[in-house]
């Protein structure tokens, strides 16, 4: 996906050269699963895989969207900000962008050629959703010469995904998208929201692997555990989980319904855990860190209960194989992908191991992607 590469594809396709390409990355949740929507901390990684997009202004008010993904072209007009359906649904995101750009004072591009690439793996867990939102607020605003702070291009995808696309997301994906450090992890305090880096333990890498399952309704899923927070939160008398301590919610667990409680369980049990992985990152303990991934899984198999038997299955082995520190459902859950921190001792041979073992319980093979890390959303 290099420069070069994407005018290239746009001039094929529109007749001339874009004006501005950007990028910006997918992300891998660390530690801290649905803590960002209860106001907690998250550690995350950008990767170095992501999404492009370029753009060229058009005078006559036409918007051509044009994915790599789809090879087709939707076309609507600058009066048509309606949420789009079926094979046009990806647009949604980048629509989005358009959608809240007035909310923080910058005005909007009328007319253009817009196109979007990606080396995202998609179902995977790894956001690509924001990576095209955060992409396309950066195209969007470098076509009309206007600036916004790396902060305000985060909280224009956040506003995107919940307010246009409809999905309660905190500020973890965009926030990692947007503040990513090659050989880092981002720290996030998504109360303030204040986001930091926090350097990644030599010699360790990740490795995901993808199942390619996805639970039904899983949207409906996820808005129901956002709910469940929330009743847990009122009952507490709290805005956000992070208010409580795990002492706290355990002694008033007679005053919360049995399943909020859980939710709220493991959010304020995880949001604990990301606070000890920082300090272990910080010591240099990745045995420590490993074991905070697993017990996150744990949790989330659990108490939150957005794991799978496929997820649950990648974890069990991976976590018994030489050269794995930790392993656990990354993202949203309900399906998707693990990820696991692994050291020198884990390579291609172990990791095809794994897919094998899960291929003969499954029947199918998980897809494995060894990640590095990346920086962050950029104008290339």
């Amino acid at each position: 996906m290099s420069k070069t590469n994407l005018a290239t594809q746009f001039s094929n396709i529109f007749g001339r050269a874009p004006e501005i390409v950007t990028r910006a990355p997918g992300r891998i949740e660390f530690i801290g699963n649905h803590t960002d929507y209860n106001g907690g901390t998250v550690l995350g990684a950008s990767i170095d895989r992501g999404v492009a997009v370029a753009l060229a202004r058009r005078t006559d008010g036409k918007r051509n969207f044009h994915s790599t993904y789809t090879h087709q072209t939707v076309t609507l007009t600058a009066g048509e900000p309606a949420k789009q359906s079926g094979d046009s649904s990806w647009t949604n995101y980048p629509l989005g962008v358009l959608a809240a750009l007035p909310h923080f004072g910058l005005s909007v591009i009328e007319g253009f050629d817009y196109l979007a690439d990606s080396d995202l793996p998609t179902g995977a867990g790894l956001s690509s959703s924001a990576a095209i939102e955060l992409a396309s607020a950066l195209a969007f605003l470098g076509a009309t010469g206007q600036t916004a702070d790396r902060e305000t291009v985060v909280k224009i995808g956040k506003h995107a995904e919940n307010h246009f696309v409809g999905v309660p997301c905190g500020i973890l994906d965009q926030g990692v998208s947007g503040f990513g450090k090659s050989g880092h992890l981002v720290f996030i305090d998504c109360a303030g929201p204040r986001f930091a880096t926090v350097p990644m333990p030599a010699g360790a890498s990740f490795w995901i692997f993808n199942t390619h399952t996805k639970h039904a309704l899983v949207d409906g899923l996820y808005e129901a555990r956002h709910r469940e927070c929330m009743t847990a939160a009122r009952a507490l008398g709290v805005k956000w989980l992070v208010e409580v301590t795990p002492e706290a919610l355990l002694a008033a667990q007679a005053k919360i319904e049995p399943t909020a409680f859980k939710r709220a369980r493991h959010v304020v049990e995880e949001i604990a855990r990301v606070a000890e992985t920082v300090d272990a990152l910080k010591t240099g303990n990745i045995d420590k860190v490993g074991s905070l991934l697993t017990a996150s899984h744990r949790s989330s198999q659990r108490l939150f209960e957005n794991s799978t038997a496929e997820l649950d299955f990648l974890v069990d082995t991976l976590v018994a194989s030489p050269g794995v520190y930790g392993a656990r459902l990354t993202g949203g859950g309900f399906g998707g992908a693990v990820m696991a921190l692994a050291g020198a001792g884990f390579g291609a041979a172990q990791a095809e191991a794994v897919a094998a073992a899960y291929a003969a319980k499954f029947g199918a093979r998980p897809d494995i992607l060894p990640m590095g890390t990346g920086d962050g959303a950029v104008v290339l």
